[in-house]
């Protein structure tokens, strides 16, 4: 049986899964883009395998991240989140984490949902690209670019370009699966 090709860097059995269901296909449940949002900012600095691998916990620990409880943190949660090994113990990592909440339910508010202000940023439909070789793919855009300007601007943290545009490969807001990559068309037809 003929091995399928995936993009270069599913190569681990935790990115390997990730990237065969997830990566690059279309989110459009709020839930899951604020679950994104904050794994992408918990990355920076970091291997997303290792955010991969803890994944798991955040969702037990952040309450399935959900912002209506996640506003609610005090710091006596905040001292039990600091001594979790399950997930990344960056103070500014969590307090982020709930100020984000407190912002995303703002734009939420605004927009009627996080869903309707994201993906504006690239004319509500996903942009597809073709990139035949792993290296010719940015690590930012003029759209990731604008949409961390916009994104800071209200308030949110950890959400610099560069965490933008992998936030937008993450959620399908972009399809930077190389053309070689099975996942390529099929992602392209969602």
């Amino acid at each position: 049986m003929k091995e399928k090709i995936r993009c270069r860097w599913a190569s681990s059995e935790v990115n390997v899964l990730y990237h065969d269901e997830e990566w690059g296909v279309p989110v459009h449940d709020d839930r899951l883009l604020f679950e994104f949002l904050i794994l992408e900012g918990a990355q920076a600095g970091l291997s997303w395998d290792t955010i991969l691998r803890k994944r798991g916990r955040y969702r037990e620990v952040f309450d399935n991240f959900d912002v209506q409880k996640i506003i609610k943190y005090d710091a006596k949660k905040v001292r039990a989140l600091l001594q979790d090994p399950g997930i990344i113990r960056n103070r500014l990592k969590i307090a982020s984490t709930i100020s984000n909440a407190r912002e995303f339910l703002k734009v939420q508010e605004e927009f009627g949902s996080f869903d309707a202000y994201i993906w504006r940023f690239v004319g509500g439909k996903p942009k597809r690209n073709s990139w035949r070789l792993h290296g010719g793919i940015p690590a930012k855009t003029k759209e990731s670019d604008a949409m961390s300007k916009d994104l800071l601007k209200r308030g949110f943290r950890f959400v610099g370009s560069i965490i933008c545009y992998a936030y937008m490969q993450a959620i399908g807001m972009v399809n930077d699966h190389t053309v070689e990559c099975f996942r390529y068309r099929q992602v392209s037809k969602v």
